[in-house]
């Protein structure tokens, strides 16, 4: 049950974040080739990811108790 837990933190962090940035700079992006765009977008989430949405969640989601 860890991992699942672990793969719905990173989810429910990830696929907004991921979501908003295309909502913002999508047409900014667009115009780029894909692997600039892929850099660029890595560079942002990556660091929001590691630094404040994942510690987030797991603090949110340390207060759920799921069955072993």
């Amino acid at each position: 049950m860890k991992k699942l837990k672990t793969t719905l933190i990173v989810w429910i962090a990830i696929y907004p974040a991921i979501t908003a940035i295309l909502l913002v700079f999508g047409t900014y992006l667009n115009h780029l080739p894909i692997l600039l765009r892929t850099l660029i977008l890595t560079l942002v989430l990556v660091p929001l990811m590691v630094y404040f949405l994942i510690p987030f969640w797991t603090k949110v989601f340390s207060k759920v108790k799921l069955p072993k």
